[in-house]
């Protein structure tokens, strides 16, 4: 990895980034504060079930949890560019421990929201992996970006399937309340990782040869931002990774089980969508290095989309199951390296984390309607059947709209491109 991610003979000095180290310990926070998270839907049935939920309170919960954290999520961005990704990450993982120390005492779906809605949406807002690929993007080289950026978002599957097994052993082993307990234990290490990824957005550069979007400010780079079409048909796209992911993430360990299968083949399909997730998100990195990346997007939004109706409309089985499971892992998290990088290549590093955030906010957005949704749906028909539907027809929505962006920067020759 430090032969094929390096920074150029200019960073390489006194002063440069240690980029192994960068990549390594932001790996690790995507792990530790991306599993967790991930486990949650796991809690629905033993916390339903003990205090008698209906589906949609805790739903609720966790779609405030994913509306939250897209909303505070540019906010977060704002102020890794202005005070440092370190700070900001060891802001998010006390809030984040202190939400699932909460949550572990929540007999009430008011403190369910707090807890898990708000505290725990702040928290990984303020640990997201995204905050982690701006800090990769400062280090290391752009033409090195996707494959820093899979590695990073590969760590946060990683994440997923690590702890998909790991909470169910503990809910089952301990109750869900102190499966809780421990979680926050571990997103409470994150700090001891934080340091090495220190730092900010540099300053405006003053010579002649400074680039227009390293003169600008965060002002006038959002005000950019938000009149070229290519940032907001990418803001529009990405709503529907959250609707896919989100939705999944909760409700299909609860939908296996309705299937008539243990709950431990919903914990091994969240398990496998997290592993297979590391070969797509690599895949997707590399690839989007290579490749037109708005075409890499709409591939696997259609992709997605076909996977979910070959799912619900062939029978259903343990095996067919778990194989949709590693596909749905394939194309997960693999939206988010061509996702960042065209970014990355649209305005540059320099405000990275908080334009990222904004398009981010797309995605939780769709995540919480995903996530509230389901919960709704399902207690009005007693089934998921529309929400999967409706997840096949974002999906090809999302294909046709990704396909017109265009992966060039914003600017050329110091003016606005004639359409943005």
């Amino acid at each position: 990895m430090s032969q094929a991610i390096q920074v150029d003979a200019s960073s390489s000095s006194r002063r440069g980034p240690n980029v192994p180290l960068i990549i390594i310990s932001g790996c690790i926070i995507g792990i530790l504060s991306f599993g967790p998270r991930a486990t949650l839907g796991l809690f629905l049935t033993p916390m339903s079930s003990e205090f008698g939920w209906g589906r949609d309170v805790f739903a609720f919960a966790l779609a405030l949890q994913n509306l939250i954290w897209g909303a505070a999520q540019p906010f977060a961005g704002m102020m890794a560019d202005k005070y440092g990704t370190g700070r900001t990450l060891v802001l998010g993982a006390l809030i984040y421990a202190a939400g699932l120390l909460l949550m572990s005492m929540s007999g009430t779906p008011l403190l369910l929201q707090i807890s898990a809605g708000v505290l725990i949406g702040l928290g990984i807002a303020f640990t997201s992996f995204s905050l982690v690929l701006a800090a990769f993007a400062r280090s290391v080289q752009p033409k090195y970006h996707g494959i820093a950026f899979g590695l990073g978002t590969a760590a946060s599957s990683f994440g997923q399937f690590l702890f998909a097994p790991l909470g169910l052993g503990l809910i089952e082993g301990f109750g869900w309340a102190n499966a809780l307990i421990y979680m926050a234990f571990i997103i409470a290490a994150v700090p001891l990782f934080a340091y090495v990824l220190r730092g900010r957005s540099s300053a405006p550069s003053n010579n002649s040869t400074a680039s227009l979007q390293d003169t600008l400010s965060m002002a006038q780079t959002l005000a950019v931002a938000f009149k070229t079409r290519d940032y907001i048909l990418l803001v529009f796209g990405f709503f529907v990774c959250g609707f896919h992911v989100a939705f999944i993430t909760v409700h299909m360990p609860t939908f296996i089980v309705d299937q008539g299968f243990d709950v431990s083949v919903g914990a091994w399909a969240l398990a496998l969508i997290g592993l297979f997730n590391i070969a797509g998100s690599m895949s997707s990195g590399v690839l989007g290095s290579r490749l037109p990346k708005q075409y890499i997007l709409s591939f696997i939004y259609l992709a997605r989309a076909i996977a979910i109706a070959l799912y619900i409309t062939l029978p259903m089985s343990e095996a067919s199951t778990l194989i949709f499971a590693a596909t749905m892992g394939i194309l997960w998290l693999s939206t988010v390296p061509p996702t960042s990088g065209l970014v990355a290549v649209m305005f540059g590093p320099r405000f990275m984390a908080t334009l990222f955030g904004i398009v981010f906010f797309s995605h939780q957005i769709g995540s919480f309607l995903g996530v509230y949704l389901g919960g709704v749906l399902y207690e009005q028909y007693g089934n998921y059947d529309t929400i999967w539907y409706l997840g096949i027809v974002l999906g090809v929505f999302a294909a046709v709209v990704h396909w017109p962006i265009r992966d060039q920067s914003a600017f050329i020759s110091g003016k606005m491109l004639k359409n943005a």
